[in-house]
């Protein structure tokens, strides 16, 4: 035990000499005094689990000393009596840009020296190099009871490593705790005046470059020197945070971390709430802000109805985000990034309380988890011994409505935010004049107080309150021009006013304003702090989104018979087309279970031991589940078009599973949608090809084990002759030069083939993963070498479709799909002779010079030529008319109803490498099936139901029980924001957000709103 005291007492002295050293000159004689102060009869919170009345804080040279009850008093403190009153550590915010440097638009300029080529990466920025004292910014973060913050500089992708710093009025040099506490990642390249990346996709794909660059440079021999790979090395051994912004950026960015073996700490964006099982299992730690959204001001019905479903919903349950996490068990700290105003951090905390998250968690947010998440503990975020004399002493419990924070010490220098020897009068008062009772509620607000009259009748008014040197003036209109205004004294030993009124007449009046005791106010209270009732959380969370069966266990009668799960399906009574050999069916029945179609056959009869949902569909159609060959829906970008190759973006990075196209194309049969990037570089992105299962996850949507694809073009758009991304120094800039540029990286993809050939055989494993740098870009166009991935190209005109099958040619790979191919008929026995499949439109042309030649016989030219062809929609609002844009190559060139069919469903799973799996209804394959009302070529046939993998995903019935539900929901949350007005809350005109469809050509960078 003496040991263990001396070594406390030494560690003592150590640190009481290192506070007295300093390297800067004194000017004049300068204050060594070591001061303990003493802090009695205070309520501390040790940590979010242990508190102590009546306890005791000692603290000296900026640490902590002693805490808790019993402590001995040195002679020599400053004794502060807080009389009942909390210590709470102070909060700690781990995501800030406290005394940054402000980032201006457009004025980022190239470095120059050894630094990597693309400025987006900044790993080189140290913000302990950056940071200065902000006062103004200061005096906000302390008023929230803020002590600590990891500040960085918020620019770039890779933005480098935060600084661990005191918020407190001392220097620069003793503020800094930890030049390096924290590496910090977004998807935004920030300040960069670089064109690429350009869009979420392109984000995504330079910081995974960027980390396997790293790797090979941390190993390669002979390597070049680079500023940015050395430092963006050096930042992983710190604690990584990840700004989401958003719950599908927040699982887009550990997408990449489970890539490279990293564990983000993760800045939420306050809507994870919305896809909480997908948070929870990332396995993550977050940041919470608590930017919360106005109400929005309804009055005006009109405005009213641009208000979306999402925004409704989010506005009721955003204040839930934190309490969500909580019960989910997902660690988590708090942040007042995206506040626009940080007083009001408290204020939505104590809503967020309201909402679920409990006052211990709460606390372990602000104090305990950040500390542990930059690995500080044992420094910050609790009341105990040898750590930072960081806290703040309020009133009463920082919970509280009424609640003040008086003092907030950052490394033991105490800053004032309101006297501790003011009295709190906040509080429910009742007072008498010209006897008529009032009961006025003051609640503190800042330095002042906020206060609500109401009189016996019930009437409300508006009142003024002043409170200075125990001096109370209120005054208030009762009629008008009859006002009455007082003035008071403050009686603290029982918490009363006593004083004079002046009438309206002149006269004046006795008044004695009494404290209401909390125990008269224990009923409301208690109706005060029930949760409040809310909705429930849909999936997607846009309009037609569904409950969840174990959504809080909340799911209300009229969805249950939705809700039910079925062992199988059977279909009765269909006309089957089967796109088989036995074609077309009639009367029979399809069994599904486990997602597969498991027999075909007249009369079915349901296995007693199933439990199973049974369709009756005399005089109804059965199809296979249409495929659209080329889509841009469900994604929130689609052309990275900075360079002329962007063969390293994925479309799987941008899966927008929210989008209502999704939900408007399954009620027109689409079952299946291949996304591709746009037309805007000879050479795009990686394709994706998803099942549109409406309300799943991005990940979810995938077709599992489907071939990769990649998107190629030609014409007006890759040469930028028509205005679209115009960049009169990116090559090519002829048609001529788009061929030489495929020849150029064929070439070179060749060449890294070889090389990565030749790294493989190697002996030595260790240079066999090193020795080769990894080039995604490259990596991608390989692979078609190795008929690993697979071309679609835009196209239209003969010439250049002629051009790209010779190159092909020369170079050993084969163009499996011309797209759009409105020239097709020209060249179809090439075509055919090359191997490749057409996808084209039945009748659009004529919206630019290169479609003039278009004819509407061409998918039936093609088709009889012997090239597999496909109508393919390309347009949101065509996606979910296919089935009539097949039927037109009846009319248009004679083709069967079988053939026809086969253009959106067979043919183009063939061209996907799908066939085996869909585009036919067969024993065996997977059940992605539609049922339709009519013969389903004819204008007259409607959807009632459409299949995914055996499971129901629209279905006329259930869609007229949304639209009904989702104007009751509207309703009930207008009204609610209608209340919220009447009650005075600050509402907000409707900013309507407008809704973007995608097409080859759209100029969309997908980066806005992060």
């Amino acid at each position: 035990m003496f040991q263990k005291i001396s070594a406390f007492l030494l560690s003592l002295l150590l640190i009481t000499a290192a506070k007295a050293q300093t390297t800067f000159p004194s000017n004049g004689a300068p204050d060594t005094k070591h001061t303990v102060y003493a802090f009695k009869n205070a309520v501390l919170h040790i940590n979010p689990e242990q508190t102590i009345d009546n306890g005791i804080l000692l603290i000296k040279d900026g640490k902590i000393t002693q805490a808790g009850a019993g402590v001995v008093i040195p002679k020599e403190a400053v004794v502060t009596d807080l009389k009942g009153k909390h210590i709470y550590a102070g909060f700690i915010d781990i995501y800030s840009d406290y005394g940054m440097p402000e980032i201006k638009k457009g004025n980022s300029e190239s470095k120059k020296g050894a630094y990597g080529w693309n400025m987006a990466i900044r790993s080189d920025v140290e913000a302990h190099k950056l940071f200065n004292q902000q006062q103004q910014k200061a005096d906000e973060y302390r008023k929230q009871g803020f002590t600590n913050a990891v500040s960085f500089h918020k620019d770039g992708i890779v933005r480098g490593s935060g600084a661990l710093i005191h918020i407190a009025n001392i220097s620069e040099n003793e503020s800094i705790i930890k030049d390096k506490a924290a590496a910090y990642y977004s998807f935004k390249k920030g300040n960069s005046n670089q064109y690429y990346p350009s869009s979420l996709m392109g984000s995504v794909a330079l910081l995974r470059q960027t980390y396997y660059d790293a790797q090979w440079y941390s190993s390669a021999q002979n390597k070049e020197y680079n500023i940015n790979l050395e430092e963006f090395n050096e930042l992983q051994k710190l604690p990584s945070i990840f700004e989401g912004n958003d719950k599908y950026n927040d699982l887009r960015a550990q997408k990449v971390g489970d890539e490279f073996k990293i564990k983000y700490i993760i800045k939420g964006g306050g809507n994870e709430y919305q896809r909480i099982v997908d948070i929870k299992n990332t396995q993550c730690k977050y940041i919470l802000p608590l930017n919360f959204p106005e109400a929005y001001d309804v009055e005006d019905p009109y405005d009213a109805e641009l208000i979306s479903l999402t925004d409704l919903k989010h506005w009721e349950l955003a204040p839930t985000n934190p309490g969500v996490f909580e019960k989910n068990f997902i660690p988590f700290c708090l942040t007042t990034s995206d506040l626009k105003d940080k007083s009001q951090f408290l204020k939505h905390l104590r809503i967020a309380v309201q909402h679920g998250l409990s006052e211990k968690m709460a606390l372990k947010a602000l104090t305990t988890n950040p500390a542990e998440f930059i690995g500080m503990q044992n420094n910050l975020g609790s009341l105990k011994p040898g750590m930072f004399a960081n806290f703040i002493i309020t009133n009463e419990s920082i919970f509280s409505d009424n609640a003040s924070i008086y003092e907030t010490w950052s490394n033991g220098i105490k800053h004032i935010i309101k006297d501790i020897n003011t009295p709190n009068i906040a509080g429910n008062y009742q007072f008498n004049v010209s006897a008529q009772s009032y009961s006025l509620n003051l609640k503190s607000d800042k330095e002042s107080y906020i206060s609500k009259l109401t009189s016996t009748d019930t009437v409300k008014r508006k009142a003024s309150v002043q409170f200075k040197n125990n001096l109370l003036g209120l005054s208030f209109v009762k009629e008008s021009a009859f006002s009455y205004r007082m003035s008071l004294n403050y009686l603290e030993n029982n918490k009363s006013f006593e004083g004079k009124v002046q009438l309206a007449d002149g006269t004046w009046e006795n008044i004695v304003m009494t404290f209401v005791k909390e125990d008269s106010l224990k009923t409301k209270s208690k109706e005060n702090s029930k949760q409040p009732e809310l909705g429930t959380v849909i999936y997607p969370f846009v309009a037609y989104g569904q409950t969840l069966d174990d959504e809080q266990g909340l799911i209300q009668d009229a969805w249950k018979k939705f809700k039910n799960r079925y062992d199988a399906v059977l279909i009765k009574n269909a006309t089957i087309w089967t796109n088989e050999q036995d074609s077309i069916l009639t009367d029979h029945d399809v069994y599904i279970t486990e997602g597969r179609i498991v027999r075909i056959a007249p009369n079915i009869d349901v296995p007693k031991t199933a439990f199973a949902k049974i369709i009756d569909a005399k005089g109804m159609h059965l199809t296979p589940g249409i495929i659209d060959e080329h889509s841009h829906i469900a994604l929130f970008s689609v052309n990275e078009g900075a360079d002329a190759s962007s063969a390293e973006v994925r479309m799987e990075d941008v899966i927008n599973p929210e989008d209502i196209n999704i939900y408007r194309q399954l009620s027109g049969g689409v079952t299946t949608a291949h996304l591709l990037h746009g037309s805007a570089n000879p050479i795009g992105g990686q394709n994706a090809i998803i099942k549109l299962r409406w309300g799943k996850s991005p990940e979810d949507f995938k077709f599992a084990k489907a071939p990769g694809f990649i998107k190629f073009a030609l014409g007006e758009n890759v040469k930028h002759s028509n205005g679209l991304n115009p960049d009169v120094q990116r090559f090519p800039q002829t048609r001529m030069g788009v061929e030489q540029l495929y020849y150029d990286y064929f070439t070179r993809a060749k060449t890294y083939k070889e090389s990565i050939t030749t790294s493989t055989k190697s002996n030595d494993k260790t240079k066999q993963a090193t020795s080769v740098r990894r080039d995604l870009d490259l990596e991608a166009v390989a692979e078609i070498l190795d008929s690993k991935r697979f071309i679609t190209c835009h196209s239209y005109v003969q010439s250049e479709i002629n051009m790209l099958m010779h190159v092909a040619d020369s170079m050993k790979f084969k163009v499996n799909t011309f797209t759009h191919i409105l020239e097709g008929y020209k060249v179809a026995d090439k075509m055919k002779n090359h191997g490749a499949n057409a996808s084209t439109f039945a009748d659009w042309w004529a919206y630019k010079m290169e479609v003039m030649d278009a004819i509407p016989y061409n998918a039936a030219m093609l088709t009889k030529v012997g090239v597999n062809t496909a109508i393919n929609s390309d347009d949101a609002e065509m996606g979910r008319r296919l089935n009539q844009e097949a039927a037109k190559s009846i009319k248009y060139g004679g083709l069967s109803e079988v053939q026809a069919l086969k253009l959106v469903t067979l043919n183009p799973a063939k061209m996907l490498h799908l066939d085996d799996k869909v585009g036919s209804i067969k024993v065996g394959k997977e059940a992605d099936l539609v049922l339709w009302t009519d013969n389903p070529l004819s204008i007259y046939a409607k959807v009632n139901t459409t299949i995914i993998d055996g499971q129901i995903y629209y279905s006329q019935e259930e869609d007229l029980f949304l639209r009904e539900n989702n104007e009751k929901e509207r309703q009930r949350l207008i009204a609610k924001l209608m209340a919220e007005k009447h009650k005075g809350t600050k509402v907000v005109k409707p900013n309507p957000k407008k809704r973007q469809h995608f097409h080859c050509d759209t100029e969309d960078t997908g980066l806005e709103g992060l």
